[in-house]
């Protein structure tokens, strides 16, 4: 029997293959295959945890060979492999009179968990990393923490045992039967609890602090993030303070449907290896949302350090990264974003090691209009002068603006209800004499609760589960990921859209990215209507989203 381990780093990370040899000499225990000290530490909590699960330590010289020998071993998850494969080497060196067959060399088994001097074992990071690996490279079987095996079990082909010490752990490998695990295409994968089935798609459990019905007066706003959560496109929000952007934008989570089963293994890779999981979910099935701060560094976002961590924006994959005043994100972090937008993956190196993370986010960004905050508000005094306004959107810079199809300008809309409140408009003027007209009360109220009355969450659902099951059916991808090509095939115009198209290029001089976040947003549009074909008002609406409508020509300097 070969037993594996795994070295976690970057993406990647590698599996080891663990050796030992019984030999004469002083009693002692030697690692080599450039193992770091916290491999080469794992050589007295091995020792301790045989001798108090019962076993008798070997007296004789123990070699164990971590290969790859080049390749650098870290992390505490190689206790337990180590310590079943010393107990293996013994228990093969005391039968003398073994028959041939009843021993399997060519069996390979996963062993990954760290253990303390009682012999029970401990759960690490990277699991599902590394069962994922190990079942690419052929090994389907796999021993770790009791706390671990939920998340080994979310990889197809992999049989798990979870166990809960030492001597549970050594008898499992000899007891294939106590292995168990998911099949390929099978239903059995974690699906979160209360999820709801909106029109075949799954979405979270509904919760009432992400209902959008609480949030008045922003009508526009909250139908481009239905727009943005249709077709995964990204969004730039933007207006004076206490207008309500951040409070839609963080609620944006609810209305994303649940991950794929293929995406959540990519995404739940990513936050092992970060050491994110939790036991109550063992697979990634609601799309992350990353809220980092202000003051995050290029590394943070990027990822890397000495073992290449993945940052904010790789957490972030088949997710959202929300940057809420994002004009206080240093320059250089912003402009750092605008590869990944593009290909969907980042490259880290360090130490002459190279590893590649998926980075494929939605990206939504919330900021004010200003320093103050009140340019362009009807009411109240910006104190910025132009030049410190344009300094203040120069962060941005137009190829990262270009890279954002959504540009929605958020008013303060509560002052003008309070003026409406104070002379409301009488609905029937020309009939009545407006006085003591309780038939004119009625259908005013009635009208202005029935402008501004917001959807529910439950509402903007149905529309977008219906977009999600289209691409999944026609391109399998969400349609803000169309290539050139998926664009000409899947977002054809008829004659009339066709030429109110090319006068609104013309007209506004869009950049060629533009022209294709305008016929991406339209096909999201009609998908959301079950429109086979992109009609006038979808292809409007879409040049309405693209073009920006507020105070501020953000097409300056693109």
């Amino acid at each position: 029997m070969t037993i594996y381990s795994f070295s976690p780093f970057g993406y990647e990370g590698a599996l080891v293959t663990v050796e030992v040899d019984l030999r004469r000499g002083i009693p002692a225990i030697d690692i080599v295959g450039l193992a770091d000290n916290a491999v080469k530490e794992s050589r007295e909590r091995m020792r301790s945890a045989i001798r108090n699960s019962g076993f008798e330590f070997p007296m004789e010289r123990v070699l164990i060979s971590l290969s790859p020998a080049d390749l650098k071993k870290e992390g505490s998850g190689f206790d337990l492999p180590l310590a079943l494969a010393v107990l293996s080497a013994q228990n093969e060196k005391n039968k003398s009179a073994k028959s041939p067959e009843e021993v399997d060399e060519t069996e390979q088994i996963l062993v990954v968990g760290e253990l303390e001097l009682s012999g029970t074992i401990r759960p690490v990071r990277a699991i599902h990393a590394a069962a994922s690996t190990a079942v690419q490279a052929g090994i389907t079987k796999c021993i770790v923490a009791q706390a671990n095996a939920a998340e080994a079990r979310e990889v197809a082909g992999m049989r798990v045992f979870g166990a809960e010490n030492l001597a549970e752990a050594f008898e499992a490998l000899s007891k294939p039967e106590l292995f168990t695990g998911t099949e390929e295409n099978s239903d059995d994968f974690f699906v979160p609890e209360g999820s709801v089935n909106v029109n075949g798609v799954l979405f979270p459990a509904e919760d009432k602090c992400m209902e959008f019905a609480d949030i008045s007066n922003q009508n526009k706003l909250v139908r481009a993030l239905q727009v943005a959560a249709a077709g995964g496109h990204n969004v730039l929000a933007y207006g004076p303070p206490g207008c309500g952007k951040t409070l839609a934008m963080s609620r944006f989570q609810a209305l994303l449907p649940l991950l794929t089963v293929e995406e959540s293994q990519a995404t739940t890779r990513i936050h092992s290896l970060a050491g994110l999981m939790r036991p109550e979910q063992p697979l990634m099935r609601i799309p992350p949302f990353r809220i980092p701060h202000q003051t995050s560094s290029v590394e943070g976002m990027c990822g890397g350090g000495a073992h290449c961590r993945p940052g904010e924006i790789s957490l972030a994959h088949n997710g959202v990264l929300f940057l809420d005043e994002a004009a206080e994100f240093k320059s250089s972090v912003l402009q750092m974003l605008r590869v990944p937008i593009e290909n969907g993956t980042i490259s880290i190196s360090r130490a002459g090691r190279t590893t590649v993370y998926p980075a494929r986010f939605q990206l939504l960004v919330a900021t004010n209009p200003c320093p103050c905050g009140n340019y362009g508000s009807s009411n109240k005094l910006c104190l910025c002068s132009m030049k410190s306004v344009e300094q203040y959107w120069r962060k941005f810079s137009g190829p990262l603006l270009d890279r954002i199809d959504i540009r929605i300008h958020a008013e303060n809309n509560t002052e003008n209800i309070a003026v409406l409140d104070k002379n409301p408009p009488h609905p029937c003027e020309n009939c009545c004499d407006q006085t003591n007209c309780e038939n004119c009360e009625k259908i005013q109220t009635m009208e202005i609760e029935e402008q501004e009355k917001p959807l529910s969450t439950s509402k903007l659902r149905e529309q977008i589960a219906d977009a999600i099951l289209i691409q999944r059916e026609r391109q399998g991808k969400r349609n803000a990921q169309l290539s050139p090509q998926e664009i000409l095939d899947f977002c054809k115009l008829g004659r009339e859209e066709q030429s109110i198209f090319d006068s609104a290029v013309s007209n506004h001089d869009f950049s060629q990215r533009a022209v294709s976040s305008i016929l991406k947003l339209s096909r999201t549009i009609a998908d959301m209507d079950k429109s086979v074909k992109i009609k006038k008002e979808h292809l409007q609406e879409a040049i309405s989203l693209r073009m920006d409508s507020g105070p501020l020509d953000l097409f300056n300097g693109e």
